[in-house]
């Protein structure tokens, strides 16, 4: 071995990092191996020849726990020049930063116990790390099938604070997650927590709900993810249906009308803005850029149905998974340097699929889902309103690819035009007030169902027939996505590099603009004039705005809103607050106008 010292960069580098410059060796992992090696030299004053400590803690480097705690260093000096070693792996540079280990990479300052301390480390303090700290660098944590990799209260208490925070749709919600998951509590790592959501968006559904299922399976197993889950939208369910019944109950006044004239006019900024940035990310080329123009134009002029429109997206991709294009996955910023996850990159949940497991988590998640609907139907019958809408939103919640915008415009089409049970108006505003509430945008549908049966009760109060509704609509739209992880987690690993399936769901995605493109048409029109002409003729299915009833105040409200979002950058909650509140202001001072 070559042995000695010598100074680079106007600094001293020791044998072991003279070696790797003199060869020119690059591998990251040599590296930090020799920013190990120099670390534990500085601090561990054991042997007389400063390389001696690099090698001791080499040796003895995967039987430690790391440290949650590091000793500051604040003063860090170079290596003795004089001092060699013939067995012994020298130092190198001593100004590098510090690191936790992972399966990749070796610890550049493990945590070395002073001599006189050693003999009274205990077990507790190598097997029982901190539930928010880094796990030991030489074993995964345990992801067996109904093993806690932290403490279920623990878990509790983290996705009740996030319900809380939920605001601003799928990307909002999912950054709340990045920051208190990835970022503040090192639970998952942030390849792991996108693999997770890129595999999410497959599934029809709000993908940041799967999502904070699939990590709460990850964690607690599936106790876990139906905590996580249920915490997820209970907020959001919570506030829309008291929002629900105070717009059935003072909807009429002068007031709550001027509230929602604003409100609906900063929704049709907010929708014209999540066309631009899906667009931004899904329109790669110029095949993806024709999808999502021929989903525009079925949708809006010829009417097609939404689900013919995505399977055909689907298949255009599949068909098209040859083109890099389409099979290349999004990419997504790395995440920054920090302590080690307890879920890394390459811990997988042990969980092993079987068919036998599979039949019976379908039969049982099947009877659980549609066993409400199955109720109310033998108790309110058939025709009722209750069981239309159980049954209609049961299958919407099997059709939500790309988000709740997406499939919006089929439910708003179906509930206006088909079951009657909202007017164009009460959709813009339900989505308005579905906006301002924690929890997945597809709440919406709730609101929905309130105001259908709250307007044909049957034998029922209107309240309770608006609350059972709610309750029930909630219900079979959310129940899937559990039902959606449970099935496919174990063979999620399997579909990873799966070129077809990607291509597909870059259709899907590309359609999707489209889809919220004609979303926002309809809420743009419905929002700005007071009379429509339907043109149904031949192929034909258009809804065109009467020019002569155009509302000026919507229309200014409108042009406000997206100034505050696209040019001011304004949050969705700023701008959807000040527009109600000019809304409210045009109200009581221009009654006749808005």
């Amino acid at each position: 071995m070559e042995l000695g010292h010598q100074a680079f960069g106007g600094g001293q580098d020791c044998t072991f990092e003279t070696i790797l410059r003199r060869h020119e060796l690059t591998d990251p992992v040599l590296w930090k191996l020799a920013e190990a090696v120099h670390e534990a030299d500085l601090e561990d004053d054991r042997y007389d020849a400063p390389d001696a400590p690099g090698l001791d803690a080499i040796l003895r480097g995967l039987s430690m726990t790391p440290s949650t705690t590091r000793r500051s260093s604040p003063s860090r000096a170079p290596c003795s020049t004089g001092s060699t070693s013939t067995t012994a792996v020298p130092c190198c540079s001593a100004s590098l930063p510090p690191d936790h280990m992972t399966t990749a990479t070796l610890p550049p300052e493990p945590a070395v116990t002073p001599p006189d301390e050693r003999s009274r480390v205990s077990a507790d303090d190598i097997s029982a790390p901190d539930a928010t700290a880094s796990p030991p660098s030489d074993a995964a944590p345990d992801t067996r099938a109904g093993a806690d990799v932290v403490p279920f209260r623990s878990a509790l208490r983290a996705w009740f604070l996030i319900s809380l925070q939920t605001f601003g749709g799928p990307a909002g919600q999912i950054a709340v997650m990045q920051r208190a998951l990835v970022d503040e509590h090192r639970w998952i790592s942030q390849g792991r927590f996108l693999h997770a959501l890129s595999y999410c968006m497959l599934l029809p559904g709000p993908e940041a709900h799967q999502l904070a299922i699939y990590v709460g399976w990850l964690l607690n197993g599936r106790r876990g993810g139906l905590a996580a889950g249920v915490l997820f939208v209970l907020p959001g369910v919570a506030s829309l249906l008291a929002l629900s019944a105070l717009y059935v109950a003072l909807a009429d006044t002068t007031v709550v009308a001027a509230l929602f004239t604003g409100l609906a006019a900063a929704v049709v900024a907010i929708v014209a803005q999540a066309v631009v940035r899906v667009a931004g990310r899904a329109l790669r080329n110029r095949v993806l850029v024709g999808v999502a123009v021929a989903s525009f134009v079925s949708l809006a002029v010829f009417g097609v149905p939404f689900p013919i429109v995505l399977a055909a997206a689907a298949l255009i991709g599949w068909y098209g998974k040859r083109n890099p294009e389409l099979a290349r996955p999004p990419a997504h910023k790395e995440a920054t340097d920090g302590p080690e996850p307890l879920i890394r990159d390459d811990t997988l949940h042990t969980a092993r699929p079987s068919t036998a497991r599979t039949i019976r988590s379908l039969g049982l998640g099947v009877i659980v889902w549609l066993a409400p609907v199955a109720a109310v139907a033998a108790l309110t019958g058939i025709g009722s309103v209750y069981t239309s809408q159980g049954l209609f939103f049961s299958g919407t919640a099997l059709i939500t690819f790309g988000g709740a915008y997406a499939v919006l415009a089929f439910v708003a089409q179906q509930a206006v035009q088909t079951f009657g049970w909202v007017t164009s108006a009460d959709m813009v505003r339900g989505l308005a007030l579905a906006e301002t509430t924690p929890g997945p945008l597809i709440i919406v549908v709730q609101f929905v169902a309130f105001l259908g049966a709250y307007a044909n009760p049957g034998t029922l109060s209107p309240w309770v027939a608006g609350v059972l509704a709610s309750l029930l609509v909630s219900w079979v739209t959310f129940v899937p996505s559990f039902l959606f992880i449970f099935l496919g987690a174990p063979y999620i690993e399997r579909l990873r590099h799966n070129t077809g399936l990607t291509a597909a769901l870059s259709g899907i995605t590309a359609a999707v603009v489209g889809v919220i493109a004609n979303l926002g048409l309809f809420f743009a029109i419905s929002t700005l004039f007071s009379r429509t002409i339907s043109l149904d003729d031949g192929p034909l299915a258009l809804q065109l705005p009467d020019l002569s009833s155009l509302r000026p105040v919507p229309a200014v409200l409108v042009a406000i809103a997206s100034i505050l979002l696209f040019v001011l950058r304004w949050p969705v909650l700023r701008v959807l607050g000040s527009c109600a509140v000019l809304g409210l202001g045009a109200g009581l001072l221009l009654p006749g106008l808005t």
